[in-house]
């Protein structure tokens, strides 16, 4: 029974590692000919200025890896079907993003109410989607419990417009170092994986698996000093493959805890720009998001990286301890 569990997500995860692993150098050289080089912020620390021009857009990468991965294991599961919409629909959401950063050689691209917009659009159908199932529902379970918590079709569905639309903004936030991003979805997409076996949903365990050999694949080209940077095609994407993995498990209530290091990041920003306005300019932190506060105390941007990591293993050790 157990190798049952994991045979699914451990080889998808292979596959999809595999794939990012061989298509990565191709698909760098490309958007280097393309010149679809990262613009850095001026107002950002002064180090990062020597990124300016690598390659973005790699989230390509990707997303191309857990779809093809998910594809082969899924076999039409439409749970897993609807897991690579919302995924794909986020990650299309950042493309066009980075698109028009790229054309217009600025650090802004999308309008923010137009990415709003339309990832409200792509969270409605989910949370829609999930109310016609009946192994999700409107079912929520709290961590730490036995208990499950039904919540009325309409409070449901905007519940999943904010746990899609906190989750894709919070990775995207999280996505500012070399490796970061990454790596810290692999470890929470992998924590999912794993949840997902316990509680009986093999699909999301291997749309999981699919995920974490993805970003682990992605690592390879994107620690520092990065190749490549997955850009908002992947962040946004990511983050919305870790928020649907949630609702179709029924735990949004633990992925706070899995993913307490995207919920870390979140809130140094939310502080920050909170108290800059309330004290008419002063600052919490030198920068934000919180890694760059650390960059700027002095910390290495591999030490960063790392220290981050081990903290994003911790939560999800914590998160997977929620639900036995």
């Amino acid at each position: 029974m157990i190798d049952q569990m994991i045979q699914a997500p451990l080889a998808s995860a292979g596959i999809a590692f595999l794939i990012t692993v061989v298509s990565g150098p191709l698909t760098i050289n490309y958007l280097r000919r393309l010149k679809f080089g990262q613009h850095i912020r001026s107002d950002g620390p002064k180090r990062h200025l020597q990124k300016s021009g690598t390659p973005t857009m790699g989230g390509v990468i990707i997303l191309l890896a857990l779809t093809i991965a998910t594809l082969i294991f899924g076999r039409g599961d439409s749970l897993l079907a609807f897991a690579l919409f919302a995924t794909l629909g986020f990650g299309i959401i950042g493309f066009l993003d980075d698109l028009i950063k790229i054309l217009t050689r600025q650090s802004l691209g999308l309008k923010a109410r137009q990415k709003i917009i339309a990832q409200i659009a792509v969270a409605v159908l989910v949370g829609l989607y999930a109310l016609t199932q009946e192994t999700i529902g409107t079912t929520i379970l709290l961590p730490f419990t036995n208990i499950s918590l039904e919540l009325p079709n309409m409070i449901y569905v905007l519940f999943a417009v904010f746990v899609m639309l906190g989750t894709a903004n919070a990775v995207n936030l999280t996505d500012g170092l070399d490796g970061l991003a990454a790596g810290t979805m692999a470890v929470a997409a992998g924590a999912y994986a794993i949840l997902a076996s316990w509680l009986g949903y093999p699909e999301m365990a291997l749309f999981g698996g699919s995920v974490a050999g993805a970003c682990l694949g992605f690592s390879w080209f994107n620690a520092h000093p990065a190749s490549v940077f997955m850009g908002d095609t992947g962040s946004l994407g990511l983050g919305a493959s870790l928020g649907v993995m949630a609702l179709f498990t029924r735990t949004p209530l633990i992925l706070p805890i899995i993913g307490g290091l995207f919920v870390i990041e979140t809130l140094s920003v939310i502080l920050q720009v909170g108290y800059y306005r309330l004290s008419k300019g002063k600052r919490i932190f030198k920068m934000a998001p919180l890694h760059h506060h650390f960059e700027l105390q002095g910390w290495e941007e591999p030490k960063v990286m790392i220290r981050f990591w081990l903290i994003s293993i911790f939560f999800a050790v914590v998160g997977l301890l929620a639900v036995l």
